[in-house]
């Protein structure tokens, strides 16, 4: 359960996500396309702006990991269901894809819950630059029109990354948070083994 209690500054603009989603989904059952489409880029917004922060004042902590992820998730779900609603053509055409990544992350979500008994917070670079491309393919479609090569990249992106997820789950018997990607979890997977290895020598 996530508690008020001593949030700091990082925190609170991950917070602001969650907060905003309840408003972004009143603007779309009012079918208010424009307004939506500035406030989700606010949103997205806050998503670098709190891991900067959290980075730049060193206040980097396992609540603020599960909040900054808990932020994501529910953008990028409104953000989906403002697609769904105002680019009901293009989700319809499409949707044989589009359903390829879902399955994939509810699949991992399903391991998470299951094995950690919550969401996951590894915050790897690619599942970073994933978020990057579906913010940029999203905004620009509700701003402008949709650009076909970012939407395949989008996908692309979301089901490489979701699988390097679902690997890093059954790497970590427990909970961790900030994991750079499957490189960097292999190679202190090693390190450890090592480091082991040599303790049980002496």
């Amino acid at each position: 359960m996530l508690s008020f209690k001593n949030y700091n500054i990082a925190d609170w603009f991950s917070f602001y996500r969650v907060a905003a989603s309840p408003f972004l989904l009143l603007l779309v059952a009012l079918g208010e396309r424009e307004a939506f489409s500035w406030l989700l880029l606010i949103s997205y917004s806050t998503d670098m702006i709190d891991g900067f922060l959290a980075r730049r004042l060193k206040i980097s902590s396992s609540r603020g990991s599960q909040l900054d992820s808990l932020g994501d998730q529910i953008t990028l779900g409104v953000a989906f269901i403002g697609l769904l609603i105002f680019e009901n053509e293009f989700i319809l055409e499409n949707y044989q894809i589009i359903l390829i990544p879902f399955v994939l992350y509810f699949f991992q979500m399903f391991l998470a819950f299951r094995k950690y008994g919550k969401t996951t917070a590894f915050h790897t670079y690619l599942a970073k630059l994933s978020a990057i491309v579906q913010g940029v393919f999203i905004l620009w479609f509700l701003f402008f029109s949709p650009v076909l090569w970012l939407f395949y990249l989008m996908i692309v992106l979301g089901i490489v990354e979701t699988i390097e997820e679902i690997i890093l789950i059954l790497m970590y018997p427990n909970w961790v948070a900030g994991v750079k990607g499957l490189y960097w979890a292999y190679r202190d997977r090693r390190r450890t083994k090592a480091h082991m290895k040599q303790e049980n020598q002496l």
